[in-house]
């Protein structure tokens, strides 16, 4: 969780899983969602993990939803550099979006995500988008 900038990032907590702000935003409100457990696998999440899932994504899909009307939501879960079970949520936009003053582009629409391209944001953009995620959830 620390490589992605917790417990700063931290948005939500809950018993088995953190959603936290991705600090790099891909896309307007991307997120990551990172388990609690100590598993190198996704099969080796206990089931109560599991069962958690299940609402923290109506959560994150409900949030988004409500905070920036998102088009398509795709949920990536690369482990290659980070092998601790995570997802990157990345809410997808077919046409751009405007938040606190910034344009954020979906680079990969309609196609695969463009992890290569960022929307430049800082500390305090990202702390007003973290904060509007928090009054949008449920």
């Amino acid at each position: 969780m620390h490589k992605f900038g917790a417990p700063e990032t931290v948005i939500r907590a809950y018993q088995y899983w953190s959603v936290l702000l991705r600090p790099a935003q891909v896309t307007l409100g991307a997120l990551v969602l990172v388990a609690h457990e100590p598993a190198k696998a996704f099969s080796e999440l206990s089931v109560a993990s599991f069962t958690e899932l299940h609402e923290i994504t109506r959560h994150i899909e409900l949030t988004l939803s409500r905070a920036f009307q998102y088009d398509r939501i795709n949920y990536l879960m690369l482990m290659m550099v980070d092998p601790d079970v995570h997802f990157h949520v990345l809410p997808r936009y077919a046409h751009s979006k405007s938040f606190a003053g910034v344009e954020f582009v979906d680079a990969g629409w309609p196609a695969v995500p463009n992890l290569s391209q960022i929307n430049k944001t800082d500390t305090n953009i990202n702390q007003q988008i973290m904060k509007h995620l928090r009054t949008c959830w449920p």
